[in-house]
């Protein structure tokens, strides 16, 4: 089956031959580290191991037996594969073949409830269990991910030299790889990652209609426009391949994203972020309504029905080019902080719910390569929470609250703009909505609270009185 002769025992063995666990493989044979290779698919295995693996210190097992007696103990076994049941059914075949102080590795997308229990469960049988996030996609993958793991802390010295080799680096040569906490903090960390990044594509999605709709924008205008924000505070991974995707033509000469039909899918992580959110009580609402933002794209035929029947702004732009969108740019910046701050201070809730000692700096490293929210302003959050690392809201460290406070002016006009000419930005102006409530010392929640109590006998606090005391009028 094999296309050279057997390697020395195997460092590190991978369950699961799809693009991502093959480039991971490829990565951690390129950086020293021996694999053993195994799939329920055995074609899949005999053409990877003859075909990209060719030459390479990866060695293909036909059975689980096979597999294991590849590895060198403890044995460091690497899963990848789809979330949910499948990872369930593969640790249940794996069990009867591996020994106390073996660690399976978790590489996919799983919820970190589920990651937290395989966890208990695998540590009660005297085995180590992480789950990691691994962001990058296929290309990250193979030439270096952004990686979130967490679980049994003792498995951590024994996986970490492996995954800090074939992960990212800084500029600095930091790798984006660092222990993150016990039991379900890694996926925990990822699944945050992950709606952060619906915030930050639904961003530049909006930011691309107002362009577009609103300024009668060409597609090349938008792409040097994405090329240059990407010189400056902008700097990301994602706003580089928006300027790439906008003047990328096909055969014919025609624009590919014309092609596109206008609706988003979605793999579940944003709304599992969502859902956390709630859960713990938290006002993730910019994440909340990107996620929206793709359901609401997903009713295709009823929005070509609807824009039939349901009128607009007719009026044109009738304003400065130019500053508007100088203006989108700071408006993109100060939402896009927003988004940040908001992912955040869920981590720290649930650091609270969970007791896993999260190091929000550390974490901040992590995303700076490697990763789709990869952006230059990480750098800066890294050294916010370095400087307060009890920081309780990413917008109160005097950097981003000046960013904010200064681009005030623009973000509004820009909110402005779009609703006066009848285009949606959910994200956009549920950012300026959560900074306008958030350094709000009084809500209207005192008028809701004496609602709740009127039709409810609920309760409320007194301005005048200590917190945890509660009243109740008779209002009739």
């Amino acid at each position: 089956m094999n296309a050279h002769p057997a390697p020395q025992t195997c460092s590190i063995g991978l369950i699961g031959c799809g693009v991502m666990g093959q480039n991971l493989a490829l990565n951690l044979e390129r950086n020293g580290f021996p694999v053993a290779a195994y799939d329920t698919d055995a074609d899949k295995v005999s053409k990877y191991v003859n075909g990209k693996a060719a030459g390479k210190n990866i060695r293909a097992a036909a059975s689980l037996d096979e597999f294991v007696s590849l590895l060198a103990k403890p044995r460091r076994i690497l899963l990848m594969v789809p979330a949910g049941n499948a990872v369930d059914v593969c640790i249940d075949q794996l069990l009867p073949h591996l020994e106390n102080a073996d660690i399976i590795i978790d590489g996919g997308n799983s919820h970190f409830a589920d990651t937290d229990r395989r966890t208990k469960t695998l540590e009660a049988r005297g085995l180590r269990y992480i789950g990691t996030g691994v962001s990058g996609g296929e290309e990250g993958a193979l030439w270096g991910p952004s990686v979130m793991p967490g679980g049994s802390p003792e498995a951590w010295p024994l996986v970490k030299d492996m995954l800090q080799a074939i992960a990212a680096k800084t500029d600095d040569g930091e790798p984006c790889c660092e222990w993150v906490g016990a039991r379900g903090a890694g996926h925990f960390v990822k699944m945050v990652h992950n709606g952060i990044e619906y915030g930050d594509m639904q961003l530049i999605c909006e930011a691309y209609q107002l362009m577009r709709a609103g300024l009668g924008l060409s597609l090349d205008e938008m792409s040097d426009t994405f090329a240059e924000w990407n010189q400056g505070e902008l700097s990301s991974y994602l706003i580089e391949i928006t300027a790439a995707i906008l003047r990328q033509r096909d055969e014919n000469g025609d624009a590919v994203v014309d092609q596109i039909l206008d609706t988003a899918g979605q793999k579940g992580t944003g709304k599992w972020t969502a859902v956390t959110a709630l859960d713990l009580g938290q006002p993730l609402t910019l994440i909340g309504e990107a996620v929206f933002a793709r359901f609401l794209s997903a009713l295709k035929d009823e929005r070509v029905a609807a824009a039939k029947v349901l009128s607009g702004p007719t009026e044109p732009f009738a304003g400065n080019r130019d500053a508007l969108l100088d203006d989108l740019r700071q408006a993109l910046y100060a939402a896009k902080i927003v988004s940040y701050a908001q992912g955040f201070q869920l981590m720290r809730a649930a650091d609270a719910e969970y007791g896993w000692k999260l190091n929000n700096g550390a974490i901040a490293l992590l995303w700076r390569g490697g990763c789709i929210i990869r952006s230059a302003f990480l750098g800066k959050i890294r050294d916010a929470f370095d400087t307060s690392p009890n920081l309780v809201n990413l917008l109160l460290d005097p950097f981003f609250a000046d960013v904010v406070t200064n681009a005030q002016p623009a973000w509004r006009r820009i909110v402005t703009t779009a609703v006066q000419l009848g285009i949606p930005m959910p994200a956009m102006s549920a950012a300026l909505t959560y900074y306008d409530g958030y350094r709000g010392a009084r809500l209207p929640a005192n008028l809701l609270q004496a609602q709740r109590d009127y039709f409810g006998a609920h309760t409320y606090e007194r301005i005048d009185r200590p917190r945890g005391e509660f009243f109740h009028t008779q209002w009739t």
